[in-house]
Parts: structure tokens; sequence; C-alpha cells
């Protein structure tokens, strides 16, 4: 019998440290150490409650309406997981004006009308009012774009847009959070002549674009480490980055500007799990082989709106502790509300900005 347990304890062992060796082996990441920021959690202006509890909520005719995007006619489009691109007006149910070919994801209306979307394997796209799609950029130097992924309009007609990384694509998006490499970029496409331009890189997972007043500066979201930096583009601190607000609960998705004082982030989930492994570049890369189902399940889902102020100050805190309207990856303030769109939901939402506007960070 002794034996026997003996023989067994050291089968285990010799299958523990193969399964090590061939996962260490065959680890699709090269993981990077790094430091992750100070997490508030939820406290102080992150508090608790429970202002997304009452939001009213449009089916969409199929999986994951990523950004919601507002026409000057009135009307709202989104994308969808399988490409299409949706449209509706009030009391109305959505209409497929469009399928990409990809997955869209960021997505605005430029000065004539055109719908420019962010789509995560074809880029940057363009479309008419017919529903016809061109490729605008889809490469820079040669090497293709793996992951565009928000952008933002400049009244210049200039597209700023975001990569979130250059080693993984949508598909098997959690690996980038698992390598950290930071490969993210702030990139930008001039109409007139076509010019692409790279304007700040090293940025862990770019994500939300948006342009502040008068169009001073440009601000793209860091999801892997809760932030936000600022790219200026007039003054004296012209063509430099700054952080305009940082240590984030959650991860910051979306963000856009209500074009006066506010601009809205969403964060689809809270800065738990992966934060803790920043400094386990080992367990990461053994972690990174299982199924990108078990690679999620750490993850912990939010409903979590957050609007700061021009300068940075946290001002309106939304959240639904239900998790009723969950996985909010964008916050669009439009015609008197504000829409948010989610990755693993089959709706858009909404409430009215009256509402969503008031400061609720008094007790």
């Amino acid at each position: 019998m002794i034996s026997l347990a003996r023989s067994s304890f050291l089968f285990i062992i010799i299958a523990v440290v193969a399964w090590l060796f061939v996962a260490f082996i065959r680890a699709p990441i090269i993981p990077v150490e790094w430091q992750a920021p100070t997490n508030p959690q939820l406290t102080g202006v992150f508090s608790p409650n429970n202002a997304l509890a009452s939001v009213e909520t449009l089916s969409m005719p199929g999986f994951g309406p990523e950004d919601v995007a507002c026409a000057a006619d009135g009307s709202f489009v989104s994308g969808l997981a399988d490409g299409r691109i949706v449209r509706w007006r009030d009391g109305t149910t959505p209409d497929v004006i469009a399928n990409t070919g990809g997955r869209p994801l960021g997505m605005d209306f430029d000065a004539t009308g055109r719908l420019i979307v962010a789509d995560a394997q074809r880029g940057l796209l363009s479309m008419d009012e017919q529903g016809e799609i061109d490729v605008l950029v889809n490469q820079y130097r040669g090497r293709p774009l793996k992951f565009v992924d928000d952008l933002a309009i400049a009244a210049n007609g200039t597209i700023w847009f975001s990569d979130a990384s250059q080693r993984f694509g949508i598909e098997d998006n959690l690996l980038d959070f698992f390598e950290g490499s930071r490969t993210g970029r702030l990139l930008s496409y001039r109409p007139t002549d076509g010019k692409v331009s790279v304007h700040m890189d090293g940025l862990f997972f770019a994500n939300g674009v948006t342009m502040g007043p008068n169009d001073n500066y440009v601000l793209v979201n860091e999801t892997g480490l809760g932030r936000v930096q600022r790219y200026w583009l007039t003054g004296p601190k012209a063509h430099t980055a700054d952080m305009f607000i940082e240590h984030l609960p959650g991860t910051p998705d979306n963000i856009n500007f209500d074009g006066d004082d506010r601009f809205w982030i969403a964060m689809p989930s809270l800065r738990n799990g992966i934060d803790g492994f920043a400094d386990k570049p080992f367990i990461r890369r053994l972690l990174s082989v299982l199924p990108t189902y078990f690679l999620s399940v750490g993850a912990s889902v939010s409903s979590f709106v957050v609007a700061v102020d021009t300068q940075g100050q946290v001002v309106a805190n939304l959240q639904d502790p239900t998790l009723g309207y969950h996985y909010i990856t964008s916050a669009t303030p439009c015609g008197g509300r504000l829409w948010l769109g989610s990755l693993q939901m089959s709706s858009v939402a909404q409430l009215p900005l009256i509402n969503s506007t008031k400061t609720l960070l008094d007790p």
C-alpha cells in the first residue's frame, strides 16, 4: 500500500511538471511585469448606488451593441458582433442597414453625414447613406492594424482613433492583458490626403477616444491601467501628453464628450483579477494557455459609468449593483438622454440625461 501510494504521488508530480513544461512552451504570450496602479475600489466618489437600475432597454436584432452614435436627423446607429450596422428612431424597431464584414466597435458621424466606424477586424471604415463600406485605414507602414477600437472626429475632419494592441486582435484580446506588453497606440487619419500618423504608443490597451473642448486636446483611455491620458493639440503643450485622470476602480472602455463640460466614461468591469498578477509574469504565462472562458471567469463584471469634468474631477457616478444592464462599454449623451452600449447584452439602454447628469456624490 505504501509503495502504491508513493507511485501514485510520483505520477502526479511528474504529470504536473510535464503540464507546466508544456504550458510554458506553448504559451501564446511573452508576459511583462508591471506595477498595478492604486485601486480606490468602490469607495468615496465611486461608492455604490442604484442610478442605473431603472434604465430603459431597446432590443437589438443581435448581440453586443458596443457603441451608439447619434445622427443629425435624430436617428441612432450601433454595431453588432456579427458585423451588422443597425439604425433606429424613437419608438421604432432597429433595422439592419449594412454589414462591415468584421466587428464594428466605436463609431461617429462626420460633417458630411458619413458614418465612420472603428472595426476591430477591418480597420477604420466609412459608410455612406446607401450602406456602402469603404476602408480608410487598415495598416500602418505596411503592417496591418490588429485592433482598431474607437474614434473621434475633430472639427477640421481629422479622425483620431485607437489601435488597442499590436499583438492581439479582438478574438484573443484577453491575452493582451495577460501579456502586459503595452503596444496600444493613438493615431490620426487626415481625409484630405490620407496621411496616417502615430501620436502616442506604449499604451496598455488603448481604447476609448474623444475630443476635448474646442479640439484643444484628445483623450484616450488606457483600459489595462484604469486611466485616461490627454494628448494636447494646441497651446504650449501641443504634441505632448499628460495624465487626465487615473486610479479609476474600473476598466475604462469608451469615453464621450457632451460638447459642454462633461466626459462620460463607461467601465464594463472592475479592476480586480489581473491586477493581482501584475508582478507574476510566470503565472500569467501558464494561465494564458487556458481557453478564453477560463481566462474571463476572473473578471468582475459591473454596471458602472462615471462623468468627469474638464479638470478630470469625478462629478457623476452611476451604478447598478444588481447588474441589470451590465458590462457597459459606452455612454453617449444625445438628444437629452444618455445611451448605453454593451458587449455582453442584446440591447442598448438609455436614461434621461437630466437624471444622469445629476451629481451623485453626496450621501
